[in-house]
């Protein structure tokens, strides 16, 4: 049982795979939301902060709502994907 487990999967190795066609994105989403979102955090941060400091309050509280529905982007799961593939499909590309 076990050797042909074993010579299943080398056979299995041992047949080439096709090639694969376009350009593969796979993992890009979550890439990019561990790369920016870190950076988004830190960006608001100190904009929020100049804007207390500075006792603008109204700006304070648009800057937040705006902040908010920005990190809402980079924050829920599968927000990227389905966007990339509305404006995909708007644009006509597979």
């Amino acid at each position: 049982m076990i050797l042909k487990t074993v010579v299943l999967h080398l056979i299995e190795l041992a047949t080439p795979s096709p090639n694969p066609t376009g350009v593969n994105t796979a993992g890009l989403a979550d890439f990019l939301r561990a790369f920016f979102a870190p950076l988004f955090l830190v960006v608001v941060s100190v904009v929020a902060l100049f804007f207390l400091f500075t006792r603008e309050i109204t700006r304070f509280v648009q800057f937040l709502i705006l902040a908010v529905a920005i990190g809402v982007i980079f924050y829920v799961p599968n927000v990227i994907e389905v966007t990339a593939k509305a404006i995909a499909g708007a644009l006509g590309i597979k």
